[in-house]
């Protein structure tokens, strides 16, 4: 890991999605979540003040990064639930088959490296009543916004730690096993190849 993947980029990512339209999408979703929670790709625990803790037993995180890693233990100082927090990423997640009720992830999906084996992942450790929270940005619906995305998707993967602006999240996770409660698909305020948002709840089949 170079000094900018260790150093800078977690900073600007803390700083892009820390913003009050990131804030209010997050907040219209993580309070919905139930019982014993996994939140893929945790960051610096920006969802964490919208749990609600009446509703929440536990919170297991995966955060690769370091830096990352210690914001959101700082963050937690500030919420009732227990949170455990892991580097291991979501392409082989270290629980048992069907043991959380609850899994979340906001505007992560788009750097996952193997994306459908993390969906494989989460199918697996969800239990058959449980459900997938997820509010994500990926493909736009039209082609001439599709064409920018692909376009600039090669170099934008370079300097934003592997993040796809081209990824169809709707699809994916469609095709990893779940069906879709409710969906709500919208761009959020700024370049539109950016900012295409995939929001909803999702159950195993």
């Amino acid at each position: 890991m170079n000094l900018y993947e260790q150093y800078i980029l977690p900073e600007l990512i803390q700083r892009v999605c820390s913003n009050k339209h990131f804030h209010e999408k997050r907040q219209s979703i993580i309070p919905l979540a139930t019982g014993r929670v996994l939140e893929i790709g945790m960051g610096s625990g920006t969802n964490l003040p919208f749990y609600n803790d009446k509703q929440v037993e536990h919170i297991l995180a995966l955060e690769p990064s370091d830096r990352l890693r210690k914001k959101a233990l700082q963050q937690s100082a500030h919420i009732n639930i227990p949170l455990e927090l892991c580097a291991t990423g979501a392409e082989d997640i270290p629980l048992d088959r069907h043991s959380i009720d609850t899994i979340v992830t906001t505007f992560t999906l788009c750097s996952v490296t193997e994306v459908e084996k993390a969906l494989e992942e989460m199918r697996r450790v969800l239990k058959p009543e449980g459900s997938l929270l997820f509010c994500e940005h990926g493909l736009a619906p039209e082609n001439n916004i599709q064409k920018w995305q692909n376009r600039i998707n090669p170099w934008w993967k370079k300097i934003a730690g592997g993040c796809h602006l081209n990824r169809d999240i709707h699809t994916l996770i469609q095709q990893s096993g779940f069906s879709m409660d409710e969906t709500d698909h919208q761009y959020m305020q700024g370049p539109k190849t950016f900012s295409y948002v995939y929001k909803g709840i999702a159950r195993p089949r």
